[in-house]
């Protein structure tokens, strides 16, 4: 079985409230891109994965795929090894959502292909043990996330009329890091995401706005350099996705941004989903 792990950006992100898990409550607008790792999973007489495309660090065990079948193996004892295969394509820690895509599209794969019967809901509880932009992947759709993020509603919204430009500057930002360096500010303002996306896209500059931004782009002043490119080469709306260090732009017309910036940079046009 093959499957296509794509990656999401986050339009607008608010950080309410530190929780005494330690987690923090949080408000997004999840929006799934076609930006697409491959992941591939048969049979096997052991449990093996193997990976290309982009350098993934660290030990292949620790992998969330790898974890993502070991959770589904805890409950489901007759679940047979298996080969997988992940080739790379989405970058890392830049706050696209790559490897819980990876992780949710391994659940959703098992429970198809090995007939668990896990509904979506079991699929999210589950996905949510290994990482908190994980259930967004379950259900694939643009959706109003808070909570951790696992609290989901699907909204209509419909991008496909823009064209999405993403621009990494290859800064690895730590997601775990970033949340504990952001500073929870009060609402002066009661406002909600979901009527904020429902404006027209030319009004987002003023009041859609990613929190983890200002904290990110203090520390690399790159981020914010990107983002005035952006809007110089005629861009509606910019902004960093997720804890970074991705920044994107939505043009009404297809652009070609490659030699606006350094040759290390990774500067991708993303097709809608």
């Amino acid at each position: 079985m093959i499957g296509f792990p794509n990656a999401k950006l986050n339009l607008g992100l608010r950080i309410l409230r530190k929780r005494e898990d330690g987690y923090h409550d949080l408000e997004t607008i999840f929006y799934p891109i076609a930006l697409k790792d491959a992941l591939e999973i048969l049979p096997s007489t052991d449990l093996s994965i193997k990976v290309t495309g982009l350098t993934v660090n660290g030990d292949k065990d620790d992998n969330l795929c790898m974890m993502a079948y070991r959770l589904l193996k805890r409950n489901h004892t007759h679940l047979p090894s298996v080969s997988i295969h992940l080739h790379k394509t989405i970058p890392m820690g830049a706050g696209l959502g790559g490897g819980s895509a990876d992780a949710a599209f391994t659940l959703k794969m098992l429970n198809e292909k090995f007939e668990l019967g896990l509904s979506t809901e079991y699929l999210i509880k589950y996905a949510l043990e290994l990482g908190s932009d994980c259930p967004f992947f379950i259900i694939n759709q643009p959706c109003l996330a808070k909570g951790r993020g696992e609290v989901l509603q699907k909204i209509g919204l419909d991008l496909s009329g823009y064209s999405f430009v993403l621009v990494n500057p290859g800064i690895h930002i730590d997601t775990g890091s970033a949340f504990s360096s952001i500073e929870v500010k009060p609402l002066k303002e009661t406002f909600n995401l979901d009527e904020i996306v429902r404006k027209p896209v030319e009004h987002w500059k003023e009041i859609l706005k990613n929190e983890f931004e200002e904290t990110v782009a203090s520390a690399h002043p790159i981020i914010a350099e990107i983002k005035h490119i952006l809007y110089e080469k005629g861009a509606v709306y910019a902004s960093m996705t997720g804890s970074g260090s991705t920044v994107f732009g939505l043009f009404t017309n297809p652009v070609n941004l490659e030699h606006s910036f350094p040759a290390s940079f990774y500067v991708k046009n993303v097709p809608t989903f």
